[in-house]
């Protein structure tokens, strides 16, 4: 098992997919060390000078700022935060996620500016090593004040409460911290509010989900290929001249691939009698690249907020301050992921579009796929189900980011709504793979009444592989296990 060093270098998202992929653990860099506790040290001089007040770290929290608690009580404070603030509810926040959130919450903390102590980031860390997760739930957060209730989940385990998956089961953080001998920390003056402010949520969410919109994005351009060979398809639209007069990389980099996937197809040598194809087929390099190019706009955001620091108040030792401010406002995220879920849609739109198209009888193809349709009804309906996953996509492809509730008592009158923006932008990315493994199954069929004429090697050893597991249509018979087999294919195909 490998080791994620935490230390002062940035991250990327690559980093955060290797992490991932390699079950890596968390070890802090003596770097790290010193920097928290170098700023722990500032703090707790500051908090003994005379008439100090600082807002959370000897004051209530939101409308309560103002309240001013004794030094006595400064630890209970803390704690009272993580169990107030643990009001999560909906369905429970993906494994792979919650390992970024905790990842990224020590990178956060390590570089300095919180004011936690190293005992706390390294029980984090230890926690994490021995597989005890917290149970963290999707609703919740605002995603302003910082992600406070899924963060609140996260810090639970911390102090020994909540609920955490040891080894993949659901159990109680008391039952196992004993069964691990492990004991829970006492939070110290500005730990808790360190802990649940930040975009932790947001930003595990986010970058979850460009993973696999990076993923999702070029497995379409694959579909799309198949599905121009299966409609034979120009493959004219996708000549390198036109993407050059136009010069946007994306556009530019989805007509390479189509070509690429295409590389030997007789299918697409044949001459065509169409001189023109409906744009779901001429435009699938502008359609496609824009998306991409969103995608990277996306990921730029997201790989600065990685490697940000997004509690508050923050502590600047080198310039003697202690500063309240917003950096836990979810604003940038929000409307990224917002600009992601929409254009991501867009992928899952187009490939419906191409799926209707190859059904309807044209090109010298059957309709809806199938011989002897009337008394077989073919691929009829699963470009229902593709359409009314498309339709739920432009659902929840409106915005969260232009909504706000105020909240505390009015202390908190904008909010980002992010938490509700990451949820559900990933759930159209999880989407996408359904509607794209309709279209690969209606193309695959397609293709088979192009024979004896053959596609791309590349692409008739995929058709070779997925007929193994999904044979052809040839007359009616249940479907649903088809369409979930080709999603599970299509996540194992290498290109």
């Amino acid at each position: 098992m490998s080791k994620f060093k935490i230390t002062n270098q940035p991250i990327s998202l690559d980093d955060l997919r290797d992490f991932l992929s390699s079950n890596s653990t968390i070890e802090l860099s003596d770097e790290s060390k010193s920097k928290i506790n170098s700023c722990r040290k500032f703090l707790e001089k500051k908090i003994a000078e005379p008439g100090a007040r600082y807002y959370g770290i000897n004051t209530g929290f939101g409308a309560l700022c103002d309240v001013e608690i004794p030094n006595d009580q400064l630890e209970q404070l803390q704690e009272n935060l993580v169990m107030s603030h643990a009001c999560g509810m909906g369905d429970e926040v993906k494994t792979e996620v919650v390992r970024l959130m905790i990842l990224l919450k020590i990178k956060g903390l390590a570089q300095g500016h919180s004011g936690v102590t190293v005992e706390t980031v390294e029980k984090l860390t230890e926690l994490f090593n021995a597989d005890v997760l917290p149970v963290i739930w999707e609703v919740g957060s605002l995603g302003a004040s910082g992600d406070l209730a899924p963060l609140a989940h996260l810090t639970l385990p911390l102090i020994g409460m909540g609920s955490v998956r040891h080894k993949g089961e659901k159990k109680n953080t008391e039952d196992v911290l004993k069964e691990l001998k492990i004991s829970p920390v006492k939070l110290k003056a500005k730990e808790g509010l360190a802990l649940l402010n930040g975009t932790q949520f947001m930003s595990a969410w986010g970058c979850y989900s460009l993973m696999e919109a990076e993923r999702v994005a070029r497995l379409s351009d694959f579909t799309a290929a198949i599905s121009v060979d299966a409609f034979d398809a120009q493959t004219n639209p996708f000549h390198p001249a036109i993407q050059r007069v136009r010069n946007h990389q994306g556009q530019i980099e989805s007509a390479q691939n189509v070509l690429q996937f295409l590389e030997g197809s007789k299918i697409a040598q044949q001459q065509k009698e169409n001189i023109q194809d409906p744009y779901s087929f001429r435009c699938v390099p502008q359609v496609h690249g824009a998306v991409k190019y969103a995608v990277a706009q996306v990921r730029d955001v997201f790989e600065r907020e990685i490697n940000a620091v997004t509690d508050n108040p923050l502590i600047f030792e080198d310039e003697n301050l202690i500063l309240s401010g917003g950096n836990f406002h979810g604003e940038p995220l929000a409307i990224a992921l917002d600009y992601l879920g929409i254009a991501m849609s867009e992928l899952a739109s187009i490939s419906e579009r191409r799926t209707f198209q190859l059904i309807s009888g044209k090109r010298n193809l059957p309709k809806f796929l199938v011989e002897d349709s009337g008394l077989n009804s073919g691929l009829m309906i699963p470009q229902y189900t593709a359409a009314s996953i498309v339709s739920m996509n432009k659902q929840l492809a409106t915005p969260a980011s232009v909504d706000t509730i105020t909240s505390s008592d009015g202390q908190e009158d904008h909010v980002s709504m992010g938490a509700n923006a990451a949820v559900k932008t990933y759930k159209i990315v999880y989407n996408i793979e359904k509607v794209l493994a309709i279209e690969f199954m209606t193309a695959m069929q397609a293709l088979d009444f192009r024979k004896p004429l053959k596609s791309s090697p590349l692409i008739e050893k995929v058709k070779s592989d997925y007929r193994k597991i999904v044979p052809f249509y040839d007359k009616d018979r249940v479907i649903y296990d088809d369409i979930q087999v080709t999603v599970d294919f299509m996540r194992g195909i290498k290109i």
